[in-house]
């Protein structure tokens, strides 16, 4: 089969991903021939690259479009227009994942339980529920933790509005203010599609995060500091897989991350990233379609845990992908 990989990247400087490696490696270990597509600043050179000899089959990995998260799924809706098969999330899930006040409406419409919320935007109130602090205040489609720092957390009214000026002029675009859960973190990939199943939880473990600081996973916390310390941050989290669950519990959350999975209309892959009080309620935090494969990434060594080896995880998101196509 062709395949080819997409993915985004600045036009001038397209960024050195490990994963692209990786995939290329996998996917031609599967017998496929396959080559790469940036999705930069212009859609006409897209368009020619996938219609001068069309692809058996898409990987997307694009995630943005002129650098705007928001944009995704207009890639996906792409594709769709020009009649071409790929792997991953449709216009649609990408959308109702990508807004996270739209993933907290259709979760709650499906009766899953997520953090209570306002959304607001230059004065304007959207949405308001009946809310207590301390809240978090995030931008609500950006991805990777983008635009969440510690001072996101917010414990009165006036450090809400310092947060909410701040946030809605750096994005341009309204705020998600929602109720912070005290919990421990939990990620749980999801692989299927008619019969989604979900794979072994990974937690993202706070127990070395510098004291005194709310237990969030900040864009610090993700990816460190910006120069070659990683920061206390970075330092302080790691994933692991958690051994104190009971089976209960497990199953409770694995089955939310498939109900969320099915309910954002999501396909072929994603990750649901979940946190978990202490009486054991479970709430959804987002939704990660097409979610980072690179072999490291939770997804993956969750995969491997179940015995999906990185080979056979690609090969399992190709077959699914085709199979979609194949009714």
């Amino acid at each position: 089969m062709r395949i080819t990989v997409l993915h985004s990247a600045d036009a001038l400087e397209p960024p050195v991903d490990p994963v692209l490696d990786q995939l290329d490696t996998a996917l031609r270990a599967n017998g496929h021939t396959c080559q790469r597509l940036a999705v930069a600043n212009a859609v006409q050179p897209l368009i020619d690259s996938l219609t001068r000899e069309p692809p058996d089959l898409v990987f997307n990995l694009a995630e943005s479009f002129r650098g705007k998260s928001a944009l995704e799924s207009n890639v996906a809706a792409l594709l769709n227009l020009l009649d071409l098969r790929y792997t991953g999330s449709s216009p649609a899930g990408l959308i109702l994942a990508g807004d996270k006040t739209l993933t907290k409406k259709v979760l709650a419409f499906h009766g899953i339980q997520s953090a209570k919320f306002a959304t607001m935007y230059r004065g304007q109130v959207d949405w308001t529920g009946d809310i207590n602090f301390p809240l978090l205040v995030k931008p609500p489609q950006e991805d990777a933790s983008l635009g969440i720092t510690q001072k996101s957390v917010v414990n009165n009214v006036k450090e809400l509005l310092d947060v909410m000026g701040g946030t809605q002029e750096e994005y341009q675009s309204p705020v998600l203010v929602e109720e912070f859960i005290d919990g421990r973190e939990f990620y749980v990939g999801v692989l299927g599609n008619s019969k989604a199943e979900a794979l072994p939880i990974i937690e993202l473990d706070f127990s070395r995060f510098p004291e005194g600081l709310p237990k969030i996973a900040s864009w610090e916390a993700k990816w460190g500091d910006s120069g070659d310390e990683k920061g206390a941050e970075f330092e302080g989290t790691e994933s692991r897989f958690p051994s104190d669950l009971s089976d209960d519990l497990t199953k409770k959350i694995q089955q939310v991350a498939i109900e969320s999975f099915q309910a954002l209309r999501l396909r072929d892959y994603a990750r649901i990233d979940l946190r978990v009080t202490s009486a054991e309620e479970v709430y959804v935090i987002e939704a990660n379609p097409n979610c980072y494969l690179e072999e490291k990434s939770e997804f993956a060594r969750a995969a491997q845990k179940s015995g999906l080896e990185y080979p056979a995880l690609i090969a399992r998101i190709v077959d699914l992908a085709s199979a979609r196509y194949s009714r």
